[in-house]
């Protein structure tokens, strides 16, 4: 079971305070968290993703940034300079007493300051970004009524999420001055931004910005419906999830018994993302599975999904590959599926008679100008799909035990 270790270390206008959440077994990756402007390591966001990240065997250090939470210093001598500077403190304690950091994750502010600072934690291989601006200095949109009084008067009380907080000059400077899209453009790690299409703090037209500027490898993943602070249990597992799957490919340690050293086949582990949370690597392909819920935590398609899912897409694959061999007018192939337990008496033509049987129903669309002889044509090929076929013959299948 993952347990939280609390900690302090040297920042950089002071000792900060934070938490590391440890999986129950060895680390596969150490990672760190940086948290939303004036919010804090202990934000339902930042507490529930790392948990869950912990659950899947990821290692994740998230701290208060200097003069919020339990840490030290006076937020307004803080910069977002200062904020790079504690991220960079950061891994270097992790790197001295446990294991230097090869994940980078940060939330709103906190993705832009990931995003700065990755080129001064030599060890990093993937950087993750949750509802980031593009320019850290979007955030001075919170206080714009003010932003004249902090220029004229050198500072200024402002209220951000209903709490009184002193900005001044010199977090404006620097904030406006920091060299964002070449940071971007120069990143040495693999990029993943996550981004809610209807964020209504930092527009998801952030993150198309962040993926353009970026060379690959990247990737971007939306968390459809999702409020700014993804506050909702389900948006954190989504994101948890996602990041995990994704954090594999880059930055586990090849070494570990789950990372296939061949290609081809197919290998699962427990994610640990709940209590059925599985890992899949396909191929060379992330992917995960689960229990939906409320016995699993619905981090992945279940196995029946996944079932489905390599029947619709080898009916789909063969009915374009027979539709381009004849050099038919198939413009799109779509396959819906759904699987049941019926009765078996309800099957006019089944052999068995009694108790129940799987029923998979699978509806095709056709869509191009096909005429009626080509679309039967083309639905009697797919029952002649290797999956189809598979799913029809006698399957053995061969256990045994590796012992590591």
């Amino acid at each position: 079971m993952a347990e939280t270790q609390k900690l302090t270390f040297p920042g950089s206008q002071g000792e900060l305070a934070g938490r590391i959440e440890l999986p129950a077994d060895t680390p596969r990756a150490w990672a760190l968290f940086a948290h939303c402007f004036t919010c804090g390591a202990d934000i339902a966001a930042a507490t529930r993703i790392s948990r869950a990240l912990a659950e899947a065997g990821v290692a994740v250090l998230r701290f208060d940034f200097t003069g919020l939470g339990h840490s030290d210093g006076e937020f307004a001598n803080a910069t977002f300079s200062s904020n790079i500077d504690d991220l960079v403190y950061a891994a270097d304690h992790l790197r001295e007493h446990y294991a230097a950091p090869t994940i980078l994750i940060g939330h709103s502010l906190g993705g832009a300051a990931v995003l700065a600072a990755a080129e001064r934690v030599p060890e990093v291989k993937a950087v993750a970004t949750l509802a980031a601006p593009a320019d850290p200095a979007h955030v001075t949109r919170l206080f714009a009524a003010r932003k004249d009084h902090i220029e004229a008067e050198g500072e200024a009380e402002v209220c951000l999420a209903g709490r009184p907080f002193r900005i001044k000059r010199q977090f404006l400077d620097d904030i406006t001055s920091q060299p964002q899209a070449e940071r971007i453009a120069n990143l040495g790690a693999a990029l993943l931004v996550m981004h809610s299409p209807v964020d209504e703090l930092v527009s998801v037209d952030n993150a198309r910005q962040i993926y353009e500027t970026a060379r690959h490898p990247k990737s971007f993943v939306a968390i459809d419906g999702a409020k700014h602070l993804l506050s909702r249990p389900g948006d954190a597992r989504f994101v948890a999830s996602i990041l995990a799957a994704w954090a594999a490919r880059y930055a586990f340690d090849p070494a570990e018994p789950d990372e296939p050293a061949h290609e081809g086949g197919v290998e699962v582990s427990e994610s640990h993302v709940g209590s059925y949370g599985q890992r899949i690597r396909a191929g060379g392909h992330p992917l995960t599975a689960d229990e939906p819920e409320p016995i699993g935590a619905d981090s992945g398609p279940s196995p029946y999904d996944l079932l489905l899912a390599a029947l619709g897409a080898c009916t789909s694959m063969t009915v374009r590959m027979y539709a381009d061999r004849k050099k038919w007018p198939l413009d799109d192939v779509h396959v819906a599926l759904r699987h049941a337990k019926v009765h078996a008496t309800d099957c006019e033509h089944c052999e068995t008679k009694a108790g129940t049987i799987d029923h998979i129903e699978r509806r095709i669309t056709l869509t191009g100008s096909l005429d009626d002889e080509q679309r039967a044509k083309l639905l009697e090929i797919a029952d002649k799909c290797p999956v189809h076929r598979t799913l029809h013959s006698e399957v053995d299948v061969e256990t045994s035990e590796v012992r590591g």
